[in-house]
């Protein structure tokens, strides 16, 4: 069912901070910030080759990355995301096994425009799981 590891997701409390360290001190490309509203986040991609590193910022103080920050005042790692080929068919599979799937169980539009979900990171040994289809 998992395909490749999509990224690595970072909570960090400046973005401006954590773009700046990833660039000028490891010399890593980076995308353009990017606003997701209905996921309370600001993204940035760090492009490591084979994956991406995901960081996040709050948006709004709704956010529930603001929730993880107040947890982890620092930052940290806050999930890891993998590709899956029919991201339905992985729900529902899921699903029967008695694993969690965060919100109302609905696909909703990622980062990279394809929809994905999360799951309940008690089901995963204490890691948040997001499943992107591919």
């Amino acid at each position: 069912m998992l395909g490749r590891l999509n990224h690595v997701a970072l909570a960090v409390p400046d973005l401006a901070a954590a773009m700046a360290a990833y660039r000028d001190t490891l010399g890593a490309r980076l995308s353009a910030p990017q606003a997701l509203p209905e996921h309370g986040v600001t993204v940035v991609f760090v492009d490591v080759g084979n994956t991406k590193i995901e960081l996040l910022e709050p948006l709004g103080e709704n956010s529930p990355i603001a929730a993880f920050l107040e947890k982890n005042p620092s930052g940290g790692m806050h999930h890891v995301c993998y590709e899956v080929d029919d991201i339905v068919a992985a729900r529902d599979r899921l699903k029967a096994s008695g694993a969690r799937v965060l919100g109302d169980g609905s696909p909703k539009i990622g980062a990279h425009g394809k929809p994905v979900l999360f799951l309940h990171p008690k089901d995963f040994f204490g890691t948040l799981v997001e499943l992107e289809q591919s």
